[in-house]
């Protein structure tokens, strides 16, 4: 069976996500998560495709990205992709050693309404879910703590939400999530599905050709003959 459609339209959100292979850690150490932050920068400035939110952990990294043109998210994040790895090969003598990434980038589209609002509560929050800081903006590799640096940190890798960014936002990202929102987040992420209100979900996978992320999957139960 061949690879399933990504959706990536000029003008979407998509929450993005790749770990290291087996779960292995892609940053060691400080330098690491900097050097990736400024691949990340390189990257906007040579692909059509931008960064709302993000988050990078040890061992994987979430982005909320808006393509600019069909294909631009792939675009950008393959390059991403390829050149962390060359990098991380070249700065740790493990050159032919293995692959970095478990394989390419999950994605799934998001609506522009409160489902965003939700999905980028939960990129940035993951470190401090995680329990690697106390407080969310404490993790300096992520768009919380970047969006509350004064001054604004170089490189500039964010651009401005498409609604407006709730007040109390800091404290909103530190409340605990409901079981439902991070079930659902969680389920978007393991099928690539559509994260939004119902009709919403049903039209956009219908254009994407997405439908079969919100099928169930394994064969249909057969029906007893009546």
């Amino acid at each position: 069976m061949g690879r399933p459609k990504r959706a990536d339209e000029a003008g979407g959100i998509y929450h993005a996500l790749n770990r290291g292979n087996s779960r292995a850690a892609i940053f060691d150490k400080p330098d690491d998560f900097d050097a990736f932050e400024r691949i990340l920068a390189e990257g906007l400035s040579r692909y059509p495709c931008q960064i709302l939110a993000y988050q990078l952990m040890p061992n994987h990294w979430h982005l909320v990205v808006r393509p600019t043109a069909d294909g631009g998210m792939s675009d950008f994040l393959r390059w991403v992709t390829l050149t962390h790895t060359m990098r991380r090969h070249a700065h740790c003598h493990t050159s032919g050693k293995g692959h970095i990434y478990q394989g390419r980038f999950k994605s799934f589209p998001v609506q522009d309404d409160g489902h965003f609002l939700v999905v980028c509560r939960y990129v940035e929050r993951n470190a401090r879910q995680a329990g690697l800081v106390t407080l969310a903006e404490d993790w300096k590799w992520g768009s919380l703590a970047r969006w509350l640096a004064k001054p604004r940190r170089k490189p500039d890798l964010l651009t401005p939400w498409p609604i407006a960014r709730p007040g109390h936002w800091k404290d909103r990202v530190n409340q605990a999530m409901s079981k439902k929102e991070v079930d659902a987040v969680r389920h978007a992420i393991r099928r690539g599905s559509p994260f939004g209100d119902p009709d919403w979900t049903q039209s956009i996978a219908r254009r994407l050709n997405l439908d079969s992320t919100l099928r169930p999957r394994g064969r249909p139960k057969k029906v007893a003959p009546g």
